[in-house]
């Protein structure tokens, strides 16, 4: 049953501060991803939300989680962060408060993504030195994103460089909301 999957046992902060359950998303496919407003990846969110907006009602979820964990790409308030999203690319899928996805203080959440998440996804020409932390559990960057299934597996892990209109994770999309 997909509310016994430890995913959705997961509690959470919405960006506007109120509590979050991830068992709210039981039965959808969702694309966790930690975001950042201030990293050369930030144009993301673009495609992030194109994607939402094309599949939202086949049942996925776009789930965006602010971090601050790299380079302090991320430093503004939870308000700031919103107001930045909204303004800037019209976000409209579920933003969350924001969390730490690496480190001593990381995230109930990015413990269990980082821990039994597959391997990671590369883009075909992927950076230097991306191959070598494929199999590497840790969180390499902003934007990497995590795929679940409807039924609450962890299916696929795709690297930052993997944006979201890019066909490897399009069709990992598409395949997990045809299922």
């Amino acid at each position: 049953m997909p509310d016994k999957k430890p995913i959705y046992a997961v509690e959470a902060k919405r960006i506007d501060g109120s509590s979050a359950s991830l068992s709210e998303y039981a039965g959808k496919v969702l694309l966790i991803v930690n975001v950042a407003s201030k990293c050369g990846l930030t144009p993301q969110y673009d495609g992030l939300e194109k994607l939402y907006a094309e599949h939202k009602n086949d049942g996925l979820a776009v789930l965006g989680f602010p971090a601050n964990n790299f380079a302090g790409q991320e430093p503004g308030s939870n308000e700031e962060i919103a107001e930045f999203c909204r303004a800037t690319y019209g976000v409209d899928f579920p933003m969350f408060a924001k969390v730490s996805v690496a480190g001593s203080d990381q995230a109930p959440l990015y413990k269990l993504l980082t821990e039994t998440a597959p391997k990671r996804t590369l883009t075909e020409s992927p950076r230097p030195g991306a191959a070598q932390k494929a199999a590497d559990s840790a969180v390499r960057w902003n934007f990497e994103k995590f795929l679940v299934s409807r039924n609450g597996d962890i299916v696929a892990r795709f690297d930052p460089d993997v944006t979201p209109d890019n066909p490897i994770l399009v069709k990992a999309v598409e395949r997990e909301l045809a299922r």
